[in-house]
């Protein structure tokens, strides 16, 4: 067990674990924040996706020793009243089905949308290929991503 300090949306916590523990286990087991979601463990399905520096990442295969000083964001650090161009747009046009995907989904979708402000639909499915949504909702998703491109002008 090792001491671990991270910065998870904004705030310092610190976590006692193994310094293998990957990043997803020490957000839902150890700081009690469930909205990223284990789906495969092996970084191919994007439940799991958070952001580490603004870039979309896997959490379920990166060891919490990997992280440094990196600043972390969950889908609950997205924002906390429901205001991101991303949460809107889910929300307006229905996206999720079962939802159990869905937060991988508006974490991809967050860091494409604050890099591209006029996706085509090829943009889009390209930046959105490694997440899997079980349910289907793909025409959805790519709905809102184009909303929230469009929101976040």
């Amino acid at each position: 067990m090792a001491l671990f300090d991270l910065k998870i949306n904004g705030t310092s916590r610190s976590v006692d674990v193994s310094d293998d523990t990957p990043l997803l286990w020490v957000l839902r087991d150890e700081l009690n924040m469930c909205g990223t979601k284990y789906g495969c463990g092996i970084a191919q399905c994007g439940a799991c996706t958070v952001h580490l520096n603004g870039i979309p990442t896997r959490s379920c295969v990166l060891p919490v020793s990997a992280l440094g000083n990196s600043e972390i964001t969950t889908i609950e650090g997205l924002s906390a009243d429901g205001s991101h161009p991303v949460q809107k747009a889910w929300d307006q046009l229905d996206v999720p089905q079962c939802g159990y995907c869905q937060a991988g989904q508006m974490m991809t979708a967050a860091a494409f949308v604050s890099e591209n402000k006029n996706p085509s639909d090829e943009e889009i499915s390209t930046a959105m290929s490694g997440n899997i949504c079980r349910c289907g909702t793909y025409h959805r998703i790519k709905e809102a991503v184009k909303l929230a491109a469009n929101l976040s002008k």
